[in-house]
């Protein structure tokens, strides 16, 4: 699990070591839609929980749609939305979590998109960002939610060295000087042009590229979709 500071908080992004679950989701696989057995996910995540220091009820999370909603988090998720640690439950569609409380962890999934963390003394947030959802603006709504410009941490995923993309894609950020070679599409430039421009000015990176490096990470596009989940987690440290 790779850890980073930011002001009043902690970041972690869990790679797929540590774990216990076999064959394509060896071994931290923390994705419940995946063919990998359900106990297996849930001693998975038993375990991230344990390392950052959280009761597993106390991590958020949502069913990630690649949109741009984020869900403003006060308590404990309630049952019916306790995914996290109950595997399986209905979760609300969004890609987006924040909160100012420090008993909660918030936590996005991801197997090639970016795990954002942002943070400033008492609030915290944590997106998923995949194209999309960057194309439809979540971290621009994320960074609007603080009073004052948070610090960010983009955590690993697919670098532009793996990322062949279409024209949809080519043309979602084709404003954004810099972040395409060819077809190439370079998803941190992006997510760091984005945030600067947001205003963000601290911004720390784990540029590791999840497709290159398959003996730490999971990849969705890699793997052909036989894949699992790692995680990008962040709470309040102050």
């Amino acid at each position: 699990m790779i850890e980073v500071d930011l002001p009043g908080a902690r970041a972690w992004f869990t790679t797929r070591k540590g774990g216990v679950s076999e064959g394509p989701y060896s071994s931290l696989n923390l994705g419940i839609l995946t063919d990998d057995d359900p106990k297996c996910v849930t001693r998975n995540r038993e375990l991230v929980a344990e390392a950052v220091g959280s009761d597993p009820a106390a991590v958020v999370m949502g069913w990630q749609v690649h949109g741009a909603k984020v869900a403003e988090w006060t308590a404990v998720p309630p049952p019916g939305r306790d995914g996290f640690a109950r595997p399986g439950a209905e979760l609300e569609k969004v890609d987006g979590h924040a909160t100012t409380s420090a008993d909660l962890a918030l936590l996005v999934l991801v197997a090639d998109c970016l795990p954002v963390a942002l943070a400033t003394p008492g609030r915290v947030a944590m997106l998923h960002c995949g194209w999309r959802g960057m194309a439809a603006g979540i971290i621009e709504r994320a960074v609007e939610s603080f009073e004052d410009p948070p610090a960010a941490a983009i955590g690993p995923g697919i670098g532009r060295c793996c990322y062949e993309v279409g024209h949809e894609v080519l043309s979602a950020f084709a404003h954004i000087d810099g972040v395409a070679a060819g077809r190439m599409l370079d998803l941190r430039a992006v997510a760091e042009k984005q945030l600067r421009a947001a205003g963000v000015g601290q911004i720390e990176q784990v540029a590791l590229c999840t497709s290159c490096r398959a003996h730490l990470f999971f990849s969705h596009r890699r793997d052909h979709g036989v894949t699992g989940r790692q995680a990008g987690l962040v709470r309040r440290t102050g």
